[in-house]
Order: C-alpha cells, then sequence, then structure tokens
C-alpha cells in the first residue's frame, strides 16, 4: 500500500518510467467480460497502456470495439475479470476501501457521449454542477459554492443566468457544456472523455475541443480521449492507441501513427478518414480489414514494441515485418485515389497515393472550417486579409486561407473595376 499523506491514500505523483514521464494511470492486461458460462462475451482481451501526467491519450476504434468498456471500468463502473488498473501506482480496480474510493471519483471524472441522456432532467443546472462539490464539500461556505459554480460555468460559455434552467431548456452544444463543468469543477486530475463531440453538429465541434485544451492547458488535466473519428483524434492527441474487438492492435504518438502505421486495421481506419475534395472523395478506394488475414494458430500474436514508442500487435513474422517496414522510414500512405481515364494514360496504374498537395488539407486543423464569413470579411478588409490569409497558411489553416484570399482578390478586382469606371468617366467629362 502507497504511503499516506495527509489522510490521503493516493500519493501526490504517479510513478516515473524509463524516460522520466510520470503515469498517471496504467491499464494491466486486463479482460472485461459480460455474462456468464456459455453466454459470457470477452468485450476486452488482455488490453494494456499507459497514460502519463498532462496528455491527451486518445482510445480509437469501431462502435463495439470495446472503447467505451474501457473508460467505464477506469472509474470503476465495468468490473475486470482479470488484470488491474492502476491510478498513480496504487490498484483502484476490484476490492478498494471505500477512502481510496472516494479519492478516485474525486480525482476521476468522465464526460459521457450523450449530453442528454447523462443530465438529471429533474435538477437544475446549478444543482447539476454543484453534485459534486455537496457530496465531496468542496466549498467553504454557500457563497463559496455559488462562486465556483459562476466561475465554471463562464468557463464554459454559459452565463450565471442559465444555472436556474433545466437541461432540456438547451442544445445539445450547451448539454455538453454543462456536462464539462460538471466534470472539471471538481478539479480532477484525469477526464474520461467518452466521444464528447459525436452528437454535436459540427460547427460546435471546435468549440468543445477547444474548450477542453484550455482546461488542459490551464489546469494541467489529463484527458483519455474515446472516439471513433481518427481525423479529430490526430490534432488533439499526444499518443493514439487503436482498439479492434476488444484487442489493443496499435499505440503510437499521434504523428508516427499517421506516418507509419503498421497493423492493417489501423490503415482501414484512416483510409475511412473523409477527404474535404467531393471529386477526391468520391474516387477514394476504401480499405476492409479481414481479420482472416493473420494465422494465428501456430504462431502466437503478442503486443510488442518495434521501437520508436511505437506499439503493434501481431506474431513474430508480423513483428519482423512491421519493424522494416518501420525502419525504412519511408512515410506509409494508406489512402489511395482510383485514377482517372487521363492518369492511366499518363501511365499512373489503377489507383495512386494522395499528391502532397491534396495531403495538405486532409492535415489541416480540425477547426479550419473555411468559413463563408471569412471570404465577406476579406471583401471589405482585402489587405489586412492578405495578410492573415497568409498567416493562416503558415500554420497549415488551407480551407481559412483560401477563402481569404479568394475574398480579397475579389475585393480589390472589384476595386480595381470601380477606379477603371471612374477614369473612364473623367476621360470621357474632359473630352
Amino acid at each position: 500500500m502507497s504511503k499516506q499523506n495527509n489522510g490521503k491514500i493516493l500519493p501526490e505523483h504517479g510513478p516515473l518510467d524509463e524516460k522520466g514521464r510520470e503515469v498517471l494511470l496504467s491499464i494491466k492486461n486486463i479482460d472485461i467480460t459480460f455474462g456468464k458460462g456459455e453466454e459470457a462475451v470477452k468485450a476486452v482481451k488482455n488490453a494494456s497502456f499507459d497514460i502519463y501526467k498532462g496528455e491527451t491519450f486518445s482510445l480509437v476504434g469501431e462502435s463495439g470495439s470495446g472503447k467505451t468498456t474501457i473508460g467505464r471500468a477506469v472509474i470503476r463502473v465495468n468490473p475486470l475479470a482479470a488484470g488491474e488498473i492502476q491510478y498513480k501506482g496504487v490498484k483502484i480496480s476490484g476490492k478498494i476501501s471505500k477512502q481510496l474510493d472516494r479519492e478516485v471519483i474525486r480525482n476521476i471524472q468522465m464526460v459521457f457521449q450523450d449530453p442528454a441522456a447523462c443530465l438529471n432532467e429533474r435538477a437544475t443546472v446549478d444543482y447539476i454542477v454543484s453534485e459534486g462539490l455537496y457530496n465531496f464539500h468542496l466549498y467553504e461556505n454557500e457563497a463559496d459554492r455559488v462562486q465556483k459554480v459562476e466561475n465554471m460555468i463562464n468557463e464554459v460559455g454559459l452565463l450565471p443566468e442559465h444555472l436556474t434552467r433545466y437541461p432540456h431548456e438547451f442544445s445539445g452544444g450547451q448539454r455538453q457544456r454543462i456536462g464539462l463543468a460538471r466534470a472539471m469543477v471538481m478539479e480532477p486530475e484525469l477526464v474520461v472523455a467518452d466521444e464528447p463531440i459525436s452528437a454535436l453538429d459540427v460547427s460546435i465541434r471546435a468549440q468543445v475541443l477547444n474548450l477542453m485544451k484550455k482546461f488542459q492547458k490551464e489546469k494541467g488535466v489529463t484527458y483519455l480521449f474515446i472516439a471513433h473519428d481518427l481525423s479529430i483524434v490526430r490534432f488533439i492527441s499526444d499518443r493514439i492507441a487503436v482498439i479492434y474487438k476488444g484487442n489493443i492492435v496499435e499505440v503510437a504518438e499521434a504523428e508516427e501513427l499517421f506516418d507509419f502505421p503498421l497493423h492493417p486495421y489501423t490503415h482501414s481506419l484512416i483510409s475511412a478518414i473523409p477527404i474535404p475534395d467531393p471529386e477526391l472523395e468520391k474516387r477514394k478506394v476504401l480499405r476492409t480489414y479481414d481479420p482472416s488475414m493473420h494465422d494465428y494458430s501456430v504462431d502466437k500474436p503478442e503486443f510488442v514494441n518495434i521501437g520508436h514508442d511505437h506499439w503493434v500487435y501481431g506474431n513474430k513474422k508480423e513483428i519482423e515485418e512491421y519493424k522494416k517496414l518501420r525502419e525504412k522510414g519511408e512515410r506509409i500512405k494508406s489512402i489511395q485515389i482510383a485514377a482517372t481515364d487521363e492518369e492511366i494514360s499518363a501511365g499512373v496504374q489503377k489507383t495512386r497515393e494522395l499528391t502532397d498537395a491534396e495531403l495538405e488539407f486532409l492535415n489541416a486543423p480540425t477547426n479550419d472550417n473555411g468559413s463563408i464569413w471569412l471570404r465577406v470579411i476579406a471583401f471589405f478588409l482585402p489587405i489586412l486579409s492578405l495578410v492573415a490569409a497568409y498567416g493562416y497558411k503558415s500554420q497549415k489553416y488551407y480551407r481559412n486561407f483560401l477563402q481569404l484570399r479568394k475574398g480579397a482578390v475579389a475585393g480589390l478586382i472589384f476595386r480595381a473595376v470601380l477606379i477603371i469606371i471612374f477614369l473612364l468617366g473623367l476621360i470621357i467629362g474632359l473630352i
């Protein structure tokens, strides 16, 4: 048992790994099973990974792969059939003391996927956000509680007058902000975010993601971010784990995973990322993962670090192939486009990889939405907008760059035409 600290069981800091990184949460060979006997279903199989303090660790996979099951196990809702979960080096899975259970609840909060279903419709926003404060008495007096709640509501972009309202009076994005406020008012060290933006409009998603990054920067929060969309997690994650039917098949840093995807299932997920070009999207070749391609009858698979802090699931033969591919150092492209008749006649095969220019659009940040209002603003302020456009371009905000450039060019042409008409009128008048 850990050394107690001011009456607390959890230590101030977690253990350090070989690189000196603090391990906040450690998932060790866990199995999670639902049902009993012949009807038992193993939802998670021998899953292992570490989450370091201050990072965003994303767990990605298709529906039913076990992502939420692991997230709910971390907050002690789903029991483990095997393995253990450690928080700051202390085992928090299975039977633990009441005091440790309270400390875990206090330090690990969850933001749920459905912002409508996770809020009590009969409670006001004030009570919903305050419930954790009440349960753990994290306030000095009533004035202090009100101040904490109002400050948190302001931080998530809502107003103090919203506190007297009920969840059904809010939009989906506002309800998700309430759920985020409820979690963050507890000042947790770890937040399990279970697809917190999948139920939101695209225009709202970037706002919620930016809000989460703001809390991480200001409060040092660590995130376990559960999602199925790789295009989202790429820009918010430090590291990404890919899960398929309960098995963790690949774990690596975000850019490492996209530059060198090794497991075939990871390739299939990357190939499903939408391309922000309708013509290219129509011609995209989807890669379907077939688990029967692996022969694990004799040579059993293992989860192995092949170097570069890149872990892959495979048997000895596959691991050797993965190592060779990674050591080549050549970027592995998972997205292919069906070639046009003109490209085939020019010597291109039936499929081709994305060009560097096309990849730039695919790699644009999540809040690079290319709003039409940027074009309108640029029309009226062309010079300033051109300066801003190339600032956006340097940061890879290519859609915003194009909108500003188009608006600025249109504005300059419009002004040039007006000047020409004015000069022609002046010349005609003088004649």
